[in-house]
Formats: structure tokens, C-alpha cells, sequence
């Protein structure tokens, strides 16, 4: 069994207050959960209007696997002009 952790720091540009921030956080967590079936998560930074830290983790018995699924979720966050990734830890154990 193969565990994968994806943690994005983002910030956002687009988001001038908390309710803008978790309409676009919930938004981006729907759609990846969605089309990557991922746990997903907001993580870190919860009341702060501009950032975002988020957690996804995916579970497969195939190494490549995991990986390709993360790294698609991550260039999905990385095309999406609303955000600006800062930061990035993925892990595979």
C-alpha cells in the first residue's frame, strides 16, 4: 500500500475578505476531490483572507499511481488563475 501527501501553500488573489477566501478554497476543493477523487482539506492558515494552506492525500497499491494523481491535482492548482501556489511538500510513503 502506497500513501501520498500533498501539501500547497497558496495565496490568493482574488479573495478581499474570509467569505471570498472559502468561496474559493471550497471551490477548488470540490473540483479536485471530484476529478482526482482525493481527500482534500484546508489545513493551515484559516483565518487569514489572502492564504490558504491545503492537504490532500491519496491511498494505492501502485507507487506511479499515487504520484500521477497528485501531480495532476497539483498543475490543476498551478493553471488556476486565481491562486498562486507558494509552497509545495508532497511525500510518498
Amino acid at each position: 500500500m502506497v500513501v501520498g501527501v500533498l501539501t500547497v501553500e497558496l495565496h490568493l488573489y482574488e479573495a478581499n475578505s474570509l467569505k471570498e477566501k472559502r468561496h474559493v478554497v471550497r471551490s477548488t476543493l470540490d473540483t479536485l476531490r471530484n476529478r482526482f477523487n482525493l481527500s482534500a482539506a484546508e489545513v493551515d492558515h484559516l483565518d487569514e483572507w489572502q492564504s490558504a494552506t491545503l492537504g490532500f492525500s491519496c491511498v494505492g497499491n501502485d507507487r506511479q499511481h499515487v504520484n500521477s494523481v497528485l501531480n495532476k491535482a497539483l498543475d490543476f492548482l498551478y493553471s488556476d488563475p486565481r491562486i498562486e501556489v507558494v509552497a509545495v511538500n508532497m511525500e510518498l510513503w
